[in-house]
């Protein structure tokens, strides 16, 4: 870097004798713009880091709506590039203003450091200038000047190779998960020094290999471990061929758990789309700790105690909830009752929508959440109303306050509605039949490929027969006489209401794939009315 000295005299009046003679040693001035990036909830954007730099008071100031984290970045790049022997702005007397445009997007996170740290090193000409346009740069410096881990790299790798770029720079430990984008140089990065000898060629980073994509089995609970539950584990098929909401309502310790968390081991496996959508979030929340790819259909379990917004998503710097993070998969919700009622409210959109609004005073924020719901509660406050073995020591003031936690509309946006019994003596002495969970596997599997062709006959981007509107699902419902007659007689009894009659159709067409049916026929209309009855409480 070639440095000029420049001398000022400056006299206070004509004539004075005294003159004030001022020295300042100090950098060629330069405007510098590197390209970084933003993820709103999941949405990544691009954002411009340009840094100026001129003879003045020293300062380092950070403008473009930066929030702490942000604002702080001059205090991680300054230490980083003293302890990598490389001259800090604070050392000089000079101004440096570093801009994040578009300034009325609001910048969150630590993933701006490198690009500042680069801004600055090219404004102030200590390394060899080189093309910016292609490139983005994310990471946070250490104060050693070695890079850590960001959220979101996996979203803003796909949007930079969507935008044209043709490399990105990342943490070493967020390589992997960016290694699964085709068509885009992605380089893993340990310092900002090694970064500066790659830039400067004089020792090239090389460019990971692209990953390929294999789908795993997340069996947390196998199928065939269950015992007994015949009427439960075929509504657990069911609800799994379709993408169906089920609800399981019963005494204490009738393995209502153990059934939910055994749903997993017979639900397909995932498509590389419904991969990408799933690894897109939760690179977004920062989760890609363990494994780079989510491969698996996920199974999320919040506690009762949760919040609106652990569930929903959100916060000050929006992240996705709950719902989202269960998006092509499961979220159970045990004891249903004992959530919060605004938080159980609150399911109502994304279960019809698949998806969820996050409005906040500066904007709207929609993140995906196709999700199946299971969830159990006990029938009363002890929990054994209605059982044959134990006598229930609630009022039945108890009972009604109790099960009032659930509201109608929200019961009614669940397909599958069950009674789980507790286990009898003879269900304890069968053998586990360990070929049940393949079997099970690959007829949901039939079912779900029989739906998925007919959405591609209808030029419908979605999966299962749940996603379908009212609209769709009249279209793909041939109903034979008898199961016409049975419908009609459901509706004269009012024993459904408008939600109901196409929860209901929606079912009965799973059923009706699952036998490699075109028709639905009265006993398939049958098994899916009785799922819409009110469960034994």
């Amino acid at each position: 870097m070639q440095q000029e000295k420049i001398d000022f005299e400056f006299i206070t009046s004509p004539g004075s004798l005294r003159r004030l003679k001022l020295k300042f040693s100090g950098v060629a001035q330069g405007v510098s713009k590197i390209f970084c990036a933003e993820v709103e909830g999941i949405t990544p954007y691009v954002v411009e880091v340009e840094t100026d730099i001129h003879i003045g008071l020293s300062s380092f100031n950070i403008v473009g709506l930066a929030d702490k984290a942000v604002s702080e970045a001059r205090e991680r790049v300054s230490s980083a590039l003293k302890n990598s022997k490389i001259k800090p702005p604070t050392r000089e007397n000079r101004k440096v203003t570093v801009n994040l445009a578009p300034a009325d997007l609001k910048k969150n996170g630590s993933q701006y450091d490198l690009a500042i740290a680069l801004g600055y090193l090219l404004a102030s000409q200590q390394i060899k200038s080189f093309d910016t346009k292609r490139k983005i740069f994310l990471g946070e410096l250490s104060l050693n000047g070695e890079l850590r881990p960001v959220r979101g790299v996996f979203n803003i790798c796909q949007m930079a190779k969507e935008k044209g770029f043709e490399s990105v720079f990342v943490p070493w430990q967020n390589a992997k998960e960016a290694a699964f984008v085709k068509g885009i140089n992605i380089y893993p990065v340990f310092s900002l020094v090694q970064l500066i000898n790659h830039l400067e060629e004089k020792e090239l980073i090389q460019p990971l290999e692209t990953q390929e994509f294999f789908p795993e089995r997340f069996k947390q609970v196998d199928f065939s471990e269950i015992k007994g539950q015949e009427v439960a584990k075929r509504a657990l098929s069911i609800a799994a061929a379709g993408g169906h909401n089920l609800f399981m309502s019963g005494p204490p310790g009738a393995g209502k758990t153990m059934l939910a968390q055994s749903l997993i081991s017979i639900l397909p496996n995932l498509s590389f789309e419904e991969a990408l959508e799933i690894t897109q979030i939760y690179s977004a929340a920062g989760l890609l700790t363990e494994k780079p790819f989510v491969s698996w259909r996920p199974f999320r379990a919040p506690h009762h105690s949760a919040s609106l917004v652990a569930l929903i998503g959100g916060g000050q710097t929006p992240r996705p909830g709950e719902v989202s993070l269960a998006h092509r998969g499961v979220l159970f919700l045990d004891e249903i009752p004992e959530f919060h009622r605004d938080v159980l409210e609150s399911l109502r959109q994304p279960l019809e929508d698949g998806k969820v609004t996050i409005s906040r005073s500066r904007g709207t924020l929609t993140l995906p959440s196709k999700f199946m719901l299971v969830a159990a509660a006990n029938p009363c406050p002890c929990g054994y109303a209605g059982d044959s073995r134990r006598e229930c020591r609630c009022s039945p003031y108890q009972v009604i306050k109790y099960q009032r936690k659930i509201s109608g509309p929200l019961m009614d946006r669940i397909d599958i509605h069950i009674w789980v019994n507790n286990l009898e003596i003879s269900d304890f002495k069968k053998e586990a039949d360990f070929e049940e969970t393949e079997k099970i596997f690959q007829k949901v599997n039939r079912a779900r490929e029989i739906q998925r062709q007919r959405m591609k006959k209808m030029n419908l981007n979605i999966f299962t027969n749940s996603e379908l509107s009212s609209k769709q699902i009249e279209n793909c419902v041939n109903l034979d006489k008898g199961a016409q007659v049975l419908l009609e007689k459901a509706m004269e009894r009012n024993f459904l209401s408008a939600r109901g009659y196409f929860k209901v159709l929606k079912v009965a067409r799973t059923i009706a794939d699952m036998e490699e049916s075109e028709e639905v026929k009265a006993d398939f209309l049958s098994e899916a009315l009785s799922y819409r009855e009110k469960v034994n409480q």
